[in-house]
């Protein structure tokens, strides 16, 4: 049979994840991934975790182990909102102002469906990350991208921009500008206070929402923790993502649309067309283990882990790149992930090539490119290997650009 013909619009454009075609070599014995996202699986509370799943089937059977609401646990719900209001200053917000999602993967996709479509333009950043980017390319949305510097989003562009889509009458298109202000994925920028209340300006100038997504705020290193936009702009104009996998454990599958009560309803809509709920009992876990920890003590090893690894990884670029002329590379303050650029020229997926002989795995700047453009940088992500492999892995990725740049006389 001919199934492409069966096949929906969405269902013949649908393609695999490069992510996940090139990570499928990193598995190699020796081999060295910088490439997955995934936090480190020993920072897990495993044992806690597991005393609470274990009393919550037993004594609360009846309702994890059932049907749950499309809007999520509502004992979760009173945590989420203890912790907006303790660790981000964010009060007035109720239950109707949440909904839980299996993964912020999930909400995302819901803001595909709830907001874009194919006369919808979506204003994303560049380098954007995957997970959104599949998800709002379902609905066949067009995008504007604005470049990311050291310090988030390039306002000024971003503010051209609006202006030109105005003078075009094309302003009311414009669905969202999309936004992961803290240690971004992949650039590993963090978006500074001035730029946080200049985006705000222009989201109000001409009347547009934030879709603000946060699933890395709290593993923040060293400096202050900066306010959300969703803090600074309120409700009304910012939709605020969340999750529990980066602090807590992603095996959980917990997301978290946070925003104004007619806004979350229409996202609940559109959840009960895709799963009618998410699970009640990693949702009542996770509700039981926040009211009998403090997260942020309980955070603290995992913080103190991936700085370290942030530290080694940096110190070994120093060692190793410092001598390779027009390489750049972004010093995170938190999160995952650094992004390192090479000089104008170089193709990293063409590079990849290289990398995988001598068994060292990153992420293709091309894979973050709102048009699968040419791309000079890689993601590379420091929480998962040890300090010794992150260590080695430079020294091999030195090997790599040294002789991908002789190949092609950039070097």
């Amino acid at each position: 049979m001919y199934y492409s013909s069966k096949y929906s619009k969405l269902g013949n454009n649908l393609r695999s994840s490069l992510i996940r075609e090139l990570l499928k070599y990193a598995s190699v014995e020796g081999a060295i991934s910088f490439g997955g996202g995934v936090p480190d699986p020993e920072t897990f509370p495993r044992h806690e975790l597991s005393k609470i799943a274990s009393e919550v089937i037993e004594n609360e059977y009846g309702y994890v182990l059932q049907y749950s609401t499309t809007e999520g646990d509502p004992e979760l719900a009173k945590q989420m909102l203890r912790l907006l209001e303790k660790l981000f200053g964010i009060s007035g917000l109720d239950e109707s102002n949440i909904m839980f999602t299996t993964g912020s993967q999930q909400a995302l996709e819901l803001a595909g469906k709830v907001f874009l479509d194919e006369e919808s333009i979506a204003i994303v950043e560049n380098p954007f990350y995957l997970g959104a980017a599949s998800a709002f390319r379902m609905r066949f949305a067009n995008f504007v991208s604005v470049p990311i510097e050291d310090d988030g989003m390039n306002v000024d562009v971003l503010e051209k921009k609006l202006k030109e889509l105005d003078e075009k009458g094309q302003i009311k298109k414009v669905k969202f500008i999309y936004v992961i202000p803290n240690f971004h994925n992949p650039a590993g920028a963090t978006l500074s206070l001035e730029k946080r209340k200049r985006i705000i300006e222009l989201a109000e100038k001409y009347d547009l929402l934030i879709l603000e997504d946060d699933p890395y705020g709290l593993l923040r290193f060293e400096g202050e923790h900066l306010p959300s936009l969703f803090k600074l702009a309120g409700k009304e104009r910012v939709i605020l993502l969340n999750t529990f996998s980066k602090i807590l454990a992603p095996g959980l599958r917990i997301g978290a649309v946070i925003g104004e009560k007619e806004l979350v309803r229409k996202f609940v809509l559109a959840k009960q067309g895709t799963d009618l709920c998410s699970p009640a009992l990693t949702q009542r876990i996770a509700a039981r283990y926040l009211e009998r920890y403090d997260l942020i003590e309980q955070i603290t090893p995992t913080l103190k882990l991936y700085k370290s690894k942030r530290d080694t990884m940096m110190k070994a670029f120093e060692e190793n790149f410092s001598e390779i002329n027009g390489i750049k590379w972004i010093y995170p303050s938190g999160g995952l992930f650094t992004w390192v650029t090479l000089p104008e020229g170089f193709d990293t997926l063409e590079m990849f090539e290289i990398a995988k002989k001598r068994l060292v795995f990153y992420i293709p700047g091309q894979a973050f490119t709102p048009d699968d453009s040419v791309s000079s940088s890689m993601r590379l992500s420091f929480c998962l290997p040890p300090h010794e492999k992150i260590i080695e892995g430079v020294k091999r990725l030195k090997d790599v650009i040294v002789e991908y740049g002789k190949s092609k006389g950039l070097i």
